[in-house]
């Protein structure tokens, strides 16, 4: 089959770009032909000019045309649009004929900012409705005329379907996401589940409960709860086990500072050395408190064996069913966390227990087989 895979990459790389990346992988491994068109988002001053194109671009629609002319694909798949691209793409592209598949990574079509998240809290005020308030917030960069480009795109779409007309399926990755989209008026019928997908690390050298070290993984800012992890962990004191926060960003100096006990922050780390970490580790820590999809460092936990302590928000408790309640502490809660941490650090056994069960979820749902299996009939329904 030939595929021709399209996305605006982020000027910070993350777990769009590694999904995107990986089934590009996986169905050339398969011995499907890929083609990927790709965007980089400009800055400065053509970031704007860029961004109030970012309803409709025509000479993004000029460039996916050619390619397409060449490649002659089977199915076009559409990850992220915003802003180089546009809505203008996918339907450059159902104008040729070619069946459209446009993934969900994020909250783009009914939010503004793209999170459902404002002010340090979950906002659901644009689904279903007029994404007025995201102006009015200035919910994208905090700036009015680039929160009304993103609710113009918004718009226009719920009035003339300028996104909805082009695509023949759209995928997200969990049920959780999936009501949202329902609610902002995606026909049920349209919609399919596909959840991401991390490859087998391997097997563990030991049991979790013979690791001391907690790991944390992302980006080191209020949006991923790292700042609350950090306090519960003062707060918590658990002296048998050590936290290890691996990642950069704008709280990595000031959490240094803090010099809490037990806690190192060595920086970034490769994709490699996050895997080693979590083979060998007591658990994952997972204080988001964002409405994540699917966050693949909670993925390769799983694959690991690894239990994790996630907040409890999102679509990530479904995903972590096999969790005591105990470790999935409120979002943002730093006395849920410190109680969380001191529950893990004297239940060992449960470790054990819960590590396995998360690798067999893992094993059924979450690996490259099980995503080739999905993606290629997902294709195979939308051909012509």
């Amino acid at each position: 089959m030939k595929v021709l895979q399209v996305h605006t990459r982020y000027r910070q790389p993350g777990g769009e770009d590694t999904v995107v990346d990986a089934e590009r992988a996986l169905l050339t491994a398969a011995g499907h032909e890929v083609v990927r068109h790709e965007a980089l988002n400009p800055s400065g001053a053509k970031a704007a000019v860029a961004l109030a194109a970012s309803p409709w671009n025509p000479a993004a629609a000029r460039a996916i045309s050619a390619v397409a002319d060449r490649f002659r694909p089977d199915v076009a798949h559409v990850h992220n649009t915003w802003f180089a691209m546009s809505p203008a793409v996918p339907a450059a592209l159902a104008r040729r004929g070619i069946p459209v598949v446009a993934t969900l990574h994020n909250y783009r079509r009914v939010c503004a900012n793209a999170s459902l998240f404002r002010d340090g809290a979950p906002c659901e005020d644009c689904v279903g409705r007029s994404p007025l308030p995201g102006v009015q917030h200035r919910c994208y960069r905090g700036s009015y005329a680039a929160s009304a480009s993103a609710a113009a795109g918004i718009a226009l779409n719920s009035r003339f379907g300028l996104l909805d007309r082009s695509v023949d399926l759209f995928l997200t990755v969990n049920e959780f996401a999936r009501e949202r989209f329902l609610r902002g008026g995606l026909p049920p019928e349209r919609l399919r589940l596909h959840p991401n997908f991390v490859a087998d690390p391997g097997d563990r050298p030991a049991p979790p409960s013979r690791s001391r070290t907690v790991v944390v993984a992302g980006r080191v800012e209020r949006a991923k709860g790292v700042d609350v992890l950090v306090e519960a962990w003062r707060t918590a004191a658990p002296h048998d086990l050590e936290l290890l926060v691996l990642g950069d960003g704008e709280l990595l100096e000031s959490l240094r500072a803090m010099a809490v006990p037990g806690v190192r922050l060595p920086g970034s780390a490769s994709a490699d050395e996050v895997r080693t970490h979590l083979l060998t580790a007591r658990a994952l820590a997972f204080p988001s408190v964002l409405y994540e999809g699917q966050p693949m460092s909670v993925l390769e936990a799983m694959s690991c064996g690894t239990p994790v302590i996630a907040s409890h928000r999102g679509g990530t408790p479904a995903l972590l069913d096999a969790s005591p309640g105990a470790w999935l502490p409120a979002a943002g809660d730093v006395r849920s966390w410190a109680r969380a941490l001191t529950d893990l650090a004297s239940s060992p056994a449960v470790a054990d227990e819960v590590g396995p069960a998360l690798r067999r979820r893992w094993a059924r749902d979450h690996t490259g087989a099980a995503a080739l299996e999905r993606l290629t009939a997902i294709y195979e329904s939308v051909r012509r």
